[in-house]
């Protein structure tokens, strides 16, 4: 074994631990937000309590105070209106809830700590995928276990990346924590491949270009597609208080501390509808790279056909959505059937379906 190989076998062995690794965090960090929920439950007194305490403490931090510039001139006081969220006309109108933590000290500092673990999960799971690059030479994901360990460390950054710009997204963590260890252990126990070398057809730049977008785009996706989830909960949770029912215990202490339907709604509307343009430039790189490889821009392989379907889905949706008759739980369930073309065409295709967009080993 010369040298170089003895190298791209040492990178590819650390970057199998370094996954491993990456996997084990993110088990603590799952810990961490399930005891975020758990010490953000308040009893019905706690909660009460806590709601006037906040309210008292959002009403004097918003009060301003304007200084009128003339002479002995006096001091003004305007209150901050109360924002509402509303997802569509003759809607309720209902506030966030205080999120996972419930608005209590524990909670809020296991949600922290959560969230740390979080970050260097990613770190450590970011590193095993540069690490696969590095021991093949070439775009880590040339097979199913280099697309699935990309996919989830794409969508763990892009859920940091709204933490970091300040978006109230961190209920979604132990969803997003909970599905990337589900995905983590699906790669490394059915989908791992050892490092090899692409089919000819595939050494082309294109690879950097359409199979990435492809990634972020279904990353992306999925976080849209846990907004809408929630959405869904939400606003039936909703729904039966404003009949007058009596939710259930899980609706009480979990569904009421999730952002008001209509900011879900409008979450789920606005991550997808940003997302879209570069699913169809996904498309357009795919059919490109097919004319350079094969010779043909469409030749109706099942991928292609999946991932025009999946197209046709979110178009319908983002229509549905610009269609008054269409906004709130009508049109989450089409992003939800959106977003299972996307997942068949992620697994179904790559693994049942023959097709010249198989993935080696799978």
């Amino acid at each position: 074994m010369n040298l170089a190989a003895a190298t791209n076998e040492n990178l590819a062995h650390t970057s199998n631990v370094l996954i491993y690794s990456s996997m084990a965090v993110y088990t603590l960090a799952f810990l961490a937000h399930i005891a975020e929920w758990v010490f953000g439950s308040r009893s019905k007194v706690g909660r009460t309590a806590a709601a006037l305490t906040t309210e008292d403490a959002a009403t004097a931090a918003g009060t301003v105070r304007v200084q009128v510039a003339a002479k002995g001139g006096s001091t003004a006081v305007l209150e901050r209106p109360k924002v509402v969220t509303r997802a569509a006309a003759g809607s309720r109108d209902v506030p966030d809830g205080p999120g996972a933590a419930g608005g209590t000290f524990k909670g809020d500092l296991y949600g922290r700590i959560a969230v740390s673990l979080t970050v260097l999960a990613f770190l450590v799971q970011a590193a095993g995928v540069v690490a696969r690059a590095l021991s093949v030479q070439r775009a880590p994901w040339g097979n199913m276990y280099e697309f699935s360990i990309t996919f989830s460390t794409v969508a763990v950054g892009t859920y940091l990346t709204l933490l970091v710009l300040k978006k109230n997204v961190r209920w979604m963590g132990l969803v997003l924590v909970t599905t990337v260890l589900l995905d983590l252990g699906i790669a490394t126990t059915w989908l791992y491949t050892d490092s090899d070398q692409l089919v000819p057809a595939l050494h082309s730049y294109w690879l950097w270009i359409h199979v990435s977008t492809a990634i972020t785009c279904g990353a992306v996706f999925y976080i849209g597609a846990v907004g809408t989830l929630l959405y869904l909960f939400r606003d039936s949770y909703e729904n039966k208080l404003a009949s007058g029912q009596e939710p259930s215990t899980f609706a009480r202490s979990v569904l009421s501390r999730l952002p008001a339907a209509a900011s879900l709604d409008k979450f789920a509307y606005r991550i997808n509808a940003a997302v879209f343009p570069l699913w169809t430039f996904t498309i357009i790189a795919g059919a490109i790279w097919a004319g350079d490889a094969w010779g043909r821009y469409w030749g109706w392989d099942p991928k292609e056909v999946w991932s025009f379907i999946t197209w046709v889905a979110y178009a319908a949706y983002l229509h549905a959505r610009a269609t008054a008759g269409w906004k709130g739980r009508k049109a989450a369930y089409l992003a939800l059937i959106a977003f299972g073309c996307w997942l068949f065409n992620y697994y179904g295709v790559n693994i049942f379906v023959t097709g010249k967009h198989s993935y080696a080993g799978v």
